[in-house]
């Protein structure tokens, strides 16, 4: 069968979004995660679609810890985005909420996502 491919979205801790503010910055990492693969890696987006799109959403302390699985997202050749609020409710514009890895297979979503705890 192959790989079995999905999803992370990795969320600050520090900002204490509210619960809303959280959900609609995770859709956006989501979907622009998706869009990035769309382009770079077609195959392993209609693979994850078509597997059911299974993702996982992960908590990480700091900016700086999110900065950091960034890059290690780009070293390992994986679709990704950051995202950054517009700033119109809770937080200054330009603040960065979450990262979106994938879809990818699951072995090198791990490599990255994998040390991180289930939001």
């Amino acid at each position: 069968m192959g790989f079995e491919y999905k999803q992370a979205i990795v969320v600050r801790q520090d900002l204490k979004m509210s619960k809303g503010k959280t959900a609609a910055q995770v859709a956006h990492a989501a979907i622009s995660s998706f869009e990035a693969a769309k382009r770079r890696r077609p195959a392993w987006a209609e693979a994850w679609l078509a597997e059911g799109q299974k993702k996982v959403i992960l908590k990480a302390p700091t900016l700086e810890e999110i900065l950091s699985l960034e890059k290690s997202a780009a070293l390992e050749s994986l679709p990704f985005a950051i995202i950054a609020d517009a700033g119109l409710t809770e937080l200054e514009p330009g603040t960065v909420t979450c990262l979106g890895v994938g879809p990818a297979p699951s072995p090198l979503i791990d490599k990255v996502t994998g040390k991180l705890k289930l939001l």
